[in-house]
């Protein structure tokens, strides 16, 4: 990870905290039983991690939007197109309670992995953008996967 600059790296591992606290609520009941009580049950196992990362799904579409507006022509439209399909994801996917929202996030997000490769591979995002992709990617999938099949 020395290619990634510190702040995208540190500040991209913050955005992930809601997920990491939301598996960690699957896997720890204790904690559970702490946070339901003194932070409420949005921020417990899947609800945390079901709600911000429909946000985070959104909040990609318009880092897609940007990256499609340093293309030209026909990659221009093709990247606007495509960079609206997270936050549409997101608003149609994850409603249907918590098992099948989780497994469309983990979509949602496997999905943008594809498209942040796309704009990578035609110079529209930094050099150093698949390696910090991946590894969020990672951390997010997990996390969703834990409070889906655990």
């Amino acid at each position: 990870m020395t290619g990634i600059p510190r702040a995208p790296l540190i500040l991209g591992l913050a955005g992930v905290t809601p997920f990491v606290w939301g598996a960690l609520t699957v896997l720890l009941p204790g904690l559970a039983d702490w946070t339901l009580a003194n932070i409420g049950a949005r921020f417990v196992g899947p609800y945390v991690m079901l709600f911000y990362g429909a946000i985070i799904l959104s909040f990609m579409s318009g880092v897609l939007w940007g990256f499609a507006a340093q293309l030209e022509g026909a990659r221009a439209a093709t990247g606007y197109a495509l960079s609206v399909i997270p936050a549409l994801w997101a608003f149609f996917m994850t409603g249907g309670g918590p098992t099948s929202s989780g497994i469309s996030l983990m979509a949602g997000f496997i999905g943008i992995l594809g498209l942040d490769w796309m704009f990578w591979h035609h110079g529209a995002a930094p050099a150093w953008w698949m390696q910090l992709r991946v590894l969020l990617t990672v951390i997010v999938v997990t996390c969703l996967a834990i409070g889906v099949f655990l």
